[in-house]
């Protein structure tokens, strides 16, 4: 491009301006570029001509972002305060547990520290498309929505050389326990200095913060979002079967399941391959879960398109619809054959949250952007299960229905169902916390004029956040008369040593169900709950944190208070992005 000596750049086109010079020592040119242009390093080479001689000289290399503060450009976010948040932000939340007792875990995203950049864009030159035609994906790369599908590819290892290697089997012994991982740069470091090789290992909130760490470093707005009690719905007919025994034991049938959590990334773009306003924020997951055109990614997927139940809308509206929308159908069996069943409308996509914009590190619930308050589309009239009954119908095989309801902002944790002839609800009378005996009540309520007798069977039993329970750690069993129209309230309690000689999963995850069954008609309801139990937290306290000064030595206090009465021992690991070299850990 030639340079100018004057004037406006060229919106559409690259342009080089002379903005002023020192004569015989400097000059200033400012080049511009069109918000169309794609993402990638650029080498600027300089052509001077003169009356007798031609010369050329490479100045450099540049790498060319997107830009959430260009009106013109496809990620503009409009808002300051979340430009700050989504781009600029190199520190957050990541959100675990249950939607009843929410656990957050900070997360350094560390988009500027020293090399991060460089393996963002190697990230891009590896990926599949770029190997196969590296013009046609340079030229691809003006479009977020083309990045961020290749980006949702690259971050697992599934298709290609990506970052990670994604593990959910408990043994971590040839890498790092995903709930080691702070922080991105530590991964994105490890990838490139063995040569791109993946990363063992990673789940699925490693690998949303990973993304997060690529799209913001790349200019486009993004932030970590959990689903609680997500659903994977491998058959396509939005009904997740849940199988129990008649003791309250949940079965490992099936290949469908309810994540307690999962955790996935939105990031913010217009869609103009969309008919219709689909523009703003766009789910993307990296976890490879199920394949999107041949390969493991999802999205983007309008937030929008969800919401409206816009399924033909590309990329992978559906597959997200019914993460968030699913209805459960749990069947309690004997030796194959169907006892009683009911249906759970309202459990999948009980809470949706995100960090909050700003320094406080809150929770900000997103729930209403993805389903209206009353859950299901009229859509859902339609669907039926397997067996030819209508899922949308609030009633079970033997004339009854369900209800549950959890409170998003950690209130109590509870699960009600109500036949024809009686009424259950488990509730937790306190959020768990690791160290303290578990409380809860069992209440039930007799809808008829006749006296019953009852034999009501509770089970609790280990789970990880992404797969059926493992075994049953605690039981309880026994018979009880209730008069007509009575309402009856069992209180329970588990001791901290039974669930913690026996509780080995990372995130202290337990489902606890109960099974009550009337002697005479063999009418059996059941109601279940699932949820974490707390870890002990650490605090940390800044000395005079209102006079903190750039380049001074500060004092932090770290504090733990052990819960337990018997000595702990572990490790305690320091990192602050921007603050400290290096980790520094020390042994307690």
């Amino acid at each position: 491009m030639p340079v100018s000596g004057s004037g406006q750049p060229s919106a559409p086109q690259w342009s080089a301006i002379l903005e002023g010079s020192v004569p015989g020592r400097t000059q200033t040119v400012s080049l511009y570029s069109p918000a169309s242009s794609p993402v990638g390093v650029y080498t600027l080479h300089m052509r001077v001509e003169t009356r007798g001689s031609i010369k050329s000289h490479v100045l450099g290399q540049f790498t060319l972002l997107c830009n959430p503060w260009c009106q013109a450009d496809s990620v503009f976010l409009q808002s300051e305060d979340l430009r700050n948040e989504y781009i600029r932000n190199d520190f957050g939340l990541l959100f675990k547990g249950s939607p009843g007792n929410v656990d957050s875990r900070p997360w350094s995203f560390d988009q500027y520290e020293k090399g991060i950049l460089d393996i963002c864009m190697k990230l891009l030159q590896l990926s599949p498309q770029s190997q196969a035609d590296a013009k046609k994906d340079l030229l691809n790369r003006n479009s977020p929505v083309y990045i961020s599908r290749v980006i949702s590819a690259m971050v697992n290892c599934q298709d290609d050389k990506g970052v990670l290697m994604g593990n959910w089997s408990g043994r971590y012994s040839d890498g790092v326990n995903p709930s080691t991982w702070s922080g991105s740069a530590d991964i994105l470091w490890e990838w490139s200095e063995t040569q791109f090789s993946p990363v063992r290992y990673g789940q699925c909130w490693v690998f949303a913060a990973v993304m997060c760490t690529v799209m913001r470093a790349l200019g486009i707005p993004t932030r970590v979002v959990t689903n609680f009690n997500s659903a994977h719905d491998t058959n396509e007919n939005m009904v997740i079967e849940e199988y129990y025994s008649e003791k309250g034991e949940k079965l490992p049938i099936g290949r469908d399941s309810v994540w307690n959590f999962h955790v996935w990334v939105e990031s913010w773009m217009k869609r103009p391959d969309l008919d219709g306003d689909y523009d703003g924020w766009q789910v993307l997951d990296p976890t490879p879960q199920e394949t999107s055109a041949g390969m493991y990614r999802c999205g983007p997927a309008a937030v929008k398109a969800v919401y409206e139940q816009k399924v033909s809308a590309p990329y992978d509206v559906p597959f997200v619809y019914a993460e968030v929308n699913a209805d459960v159908r749990r069947i309690i069996i004997r030796d194959g054959k169907i006892l009683a069943t009911s249906v759970d409308k309202d459990i999948v996509g009980a809470l949706i949250c995100t960090k909050r914009p700003g320094p406080a590190m809150l929770m900000l619930d997103i729930t209403s952007e993805y389903k209206t308050e009353m859950g299901k589309m009229p859509f859902m009239l339609r669907n039926y299960d397997r067996c030819g009954g209508s899922i949308a119908s609030r009633t079970d095989r033997c004339g009854g229905s369900i209800a549950s309801r959890t409170n998003r902002c950690g209130g109590s944790i509870a699960s009600r169902t109500v036949l024809q002839g009686i009424g259950v609800s488990l509730q937790l009378l306190k959020a768990p916390v690791v160290g303290e005996n578990l409380y809860f009540i069992v209440k039930i309520i007799n809808n008829m004029a006749i006296p019953k007798l009852l034999r009501q069977r509770v089970n609790a039993q280990n789970k990880e956040y992404n797969r059926d329970p493992i075994r049953t750690f605690w039981k309880a069993r026994d018979d009880l008369t209730i008069r007509p129209y009575e309402t009856v309230t069992v209180e329970h309690e588990i001791s901290f040593y039974e669930y913690m000689l026996n509780e080995a999963m990372e995130d202290c995850l337990v489902n606890l169900a109960v099974v009550i069954e009337d002697v005479k008609s063999q009418e059996r309801v059941l109601a279940s709950v699932e949820f974490n139990i707390s870890s002990p937290v650490l605090n940390i306290q800044i000395q005079n944190e209102s006079s903190v000064i750039i380049n001074t030595e500060k004092v932090a206090t770290v504090t733990f208070t052990n819960p337990f009465n018997v000595a702990v021992s572990g490790d305690l690991i320091v990192a602050g992005s921007g603050l400290l070299e290096e980790k520094v850990q020390m042994r307690y």
